[in-house]
């Protein structure tokens, strides 16, 4: 039997469509070369953690921090909601609640909150790229 590729998409929206028609709220599965987090939005929405402080990037002003948006899951990276055609010039502000982005597999897509207050200073991925795990996708600049 052969592993199963949790980078592919369509293995993730499958498990994702398998899991909200059986009424799962989430699946997590971990193993050496990595992890896959799968939570299925509920009346609250989908729970992401996808933030992590890096050190100062270059640039920033001394005092301050960054911190990185992650993907939690395998897929296209979309800046904005495909529904709405309203651009988001970076900088901005943003609040540790605000959607900052989502990753998209198929018809679902899954927002993705900044998890920091501070300033959305730049894209670290293409909108439209297909996404990956872990990848860094937003840099947030923190204040003091």
């Amino acid at each position: 039997m052969s592993a199963i590729d949790f980078s592919d998409p369509a293995t993730v929206a499958l498990l994702t469509e398998a899991l909200t028609a059986a009424g799962v709220d989430g699946l997590e599965i971990s193993r050496p070369g990595g992890q896959l987090r799968i939570v299925v939005a509920g009346k609250n929405g989908a729970r992401i953690s996808s933030t992590e402080a890096t050190p100062p990037a270059p640039g920033f002003a001394p005092g301050f921090a960054s911190a990185i948006v992650k993907a939690p899951m395998a897929g296209h990276f979309c800046v904005e909601h495909p529904a709405f055609a309203t651009p988001q010039d970076l900088p901005r502000s943003v609040s540790d609640a605000d959607i900052v982005g989502f990753v998209g597999v198929g018809h679902i897509l899954l927002p993705l909150r900044a998890g920091r207050s501070g300033v959305l200073t730049r894209l670290l991925a293409e909108p439209g790229a297909l996404v990956g795990f872990g990848d860094p996708l937003f840099e947030i600049e923190l204040p003091s």
